[in-house]
This record gives structure tokens, C-alpha cells and sequence, in this order.
């Protein structure tokens, strides 16, 4: 298998685990899905990157189609990217310490870009509750980081 098509089963797999996780507490603990109609609104109104309220802005058509995609594309380039930085050897031996580091770093975007861009303040800081978004988003990256190493040990 290819460095390139491990990455974009590596992104796939921690993508779906990420929506899985969502799945399980909405159904246990009756959260909120994620909303990806806002996100594909935020991302149909690029290059405006930020926004006072995403809610506010029109909505466009097919924007929760648009916040899917992205949400799948950007956890292959997670995926791809990791596989790029983390070598032959990595993939040939994985180990998830590395992977789950860097599965956290990418929180980054979230908080620091997609966040504030919807008007939600840096990493959630306009919430009701960001302590509790924060530690969420941290528990939901771990479990990105779980799907994202399981094909790799898996597939071998």
C-alpha cells in the first residue's frame, strides 16, 4: 500500500470513528451532533474567514453536503499529512504516542480557525461552557487519533 492511499485510510478511519464517538453520545448522554450545515456555510463563505455569528449569515444551498465533505477532507489530510511526517518506519512499526500527539496538535485548527471563524470565540471562549466544549473536542481528537491507528495496525 502506498504512503498516500495509507493516509487517506487512515483519515477516513479516524473521521468515522470521530462521528461514531458523536453517535455514542448523543445517544447516552443526549449531546448535540456536530452542526455541519454551519461549517459548510462557513466554509462556502470563505475567504471571510471570521464571522460574529455564523448562524447569522445566509444560509447557502447544500451547506451541510459542504460541511460533510469538508469534514471528511480534512481528516484525509490529517491522515496523509502524519503518514508523510511520520515515515516508513512509523508505518511499518506503528505506535499510537505519536499518532495521539499529533491527533491532539490538530485541535489547533479547530479551536484557533474554524471556531472563532463561526463566531464561537478562540477555542470555544464565547460559549456558554468552554471548559466542557475544550475537553470534548480533546476526548473526540483521542478518538480521531484510535481510528486513525486501528487500518494501519489492522492492514499491517
Amino acid at each position: 500500500m502506498t504512503f498516500l492511499t495509507t493516509g487517506i485510510i487512515m483519515g477516513i478511519a479516524g473521521t468515522v470513528a470521530m462521528d461514531l464517538w458523536a453517535l455514542i453520545l448523543r445517544t447516552t448522554l443526549n449531546m448535540p451532533l456536530p452542526n455541519w450545515g454551519n461549517v459548510g456555510r462557513w466554509v462556502a463563505n470563505l475567504p471571510t474567514l471570521f464571522h460574529d455569528d455564523i448562524g447569522a449569515v445566509p444560509k447557502v444551498q447544500n451547506e451541510t453536503a459542504i460541511g460533510w465533505a469538508f469534514h471528511y477532507a480534512v481528516g484525509i489530510v490529517y491522515g496523509v499529512f502524519f503518514v508523510w511526517i511520520a515515515g516508513a518506519d512509523w508505518v511499518a512499526a506503528p505506535t499510537f504516542v505519536p499518532l495521539w500527539i499529533f491527533g491532539l496538535i490538530t485541535i489547533s485548527a479547530g479551536w484557533f480557525l474554524l471556531q472563532p471563524g463561526m463566531g464561537l470565540g478562540w477555542a470555544l471562549s464565547k460559549t456558554p461552557n468552554p471548559t466542557k466544549g475544550r475537553v470534548m473536542g480533546l476526548i473526540a481528537h483521542t478518538v480521531f487519533s484510535v481510528g486513525m491507528w486501528m487500518p494501519v495496525v489492522i492492514l499491517g
